[in-house]
């Protein structure tokens, strides 16, 4: 089992850019594959970045493709999402995930254990 703890959200203008970080504790985290998902009142969870164990391959939501990138330290045991020219739409909680099996999802429902969420708003 492991535990997620998200950090990193807040405040920012449009244009402007967060990271967000992800620490995990207990199982060794490199052997799991890793996502960032976000969710809206009233909205399903969606997805938006995955990476896998080692940090070699990615997957990206179309909406953040080109502004998000997301990364690894398994020294550090944290996955992180660095968040560029963010919208107003971008506004959400952000949670971050793991997938037990290693294998990179787009699927909410491939993963295993959630972190509480942080919330990052994009003022207009």
């Amino acid at each position: 089992q492991v535990q997620l703890v998200e950090s990193g959200g807040g405040l920012v203008q449009a244009g402007g850019s967060l990271r967000l970080s992800c620490a995990a504790s207990g199982r060794t985290f490199s052997w799991y594959a890793m996502g960032w998902f976000r969710q809206t009142p009233g909205k399903e969870r969606e997805f938006v970045a995955a990476i896998s164990r080692s940090g070699g391959s990615t997957l990206y939501a179309d909406s953040v493709k080109g502004r998000f990138s997301i990364s690894r330290d398994n020294a550090k045991n944290t996955v992180y999402l660095q968040m560029n020219s963010l919208k107003p739409e971008d506004t959400a909680v952000y949670y971050c995930a793991a997938e037990d099996l290693g294998i990179v999802h787009r699927v909410k429902a491939e993963y295993d254990y959630w972190g509480q969420g942080t919330q990052v708003t994009v003022s207009s």
